[in-house]
């Protein structure tokens, strides 16, 4: 089994009311359980917050990053047996209801 990173991008910003936050909450644990259940879950991440910095260089930070399409808002490492079966695997991602998308990427083994 490899490893691959689940990035998660975009999507609709967080539901205003705490009962809608919730139910977005419950069907991320369904999910994740789901994936744990099957033995694929290797660290269930954590969500991201949308400020932070850009590092160009020793002396280079800038505030960032801007592009919100591309914002990357959190992360989750799973195990599978290739990048096909990684990627099937995040066909069931709470992200795709609300917009967003899960970029799939190999871990590389050092």
């Amino acid at each position: 089994m490899a490893q691959f990173a689940f990035l998660y991008r975009g999507g609709d910003p967080m539901p205003a009311s705490p009962a809608q936050m919730q139910q977005r909450m419950e069907k991320w644990q369904v999910w994740l359980k789901e994936l744990a259940d099957k033995g694929h879950l290797k660290d269930r991440g954590f969500p991201l917050e949308r400020g932070g910095a850009t590092v160009t260089r020793k002396t280079h930070v800038t505030d960032g990053p801007y592009a919100e399409k591309d914002l990357v808002i959190g992360f989750t490492l799973i195990e599978a047996k290739d990048l096909k079966q990684a990627s099937e695997l995040a066909n069931g991602c709470p992200m795709f209801e609300h917009g967003g998308c899960v970029e799939v990427r190999p871990v590389m083994t050092m």
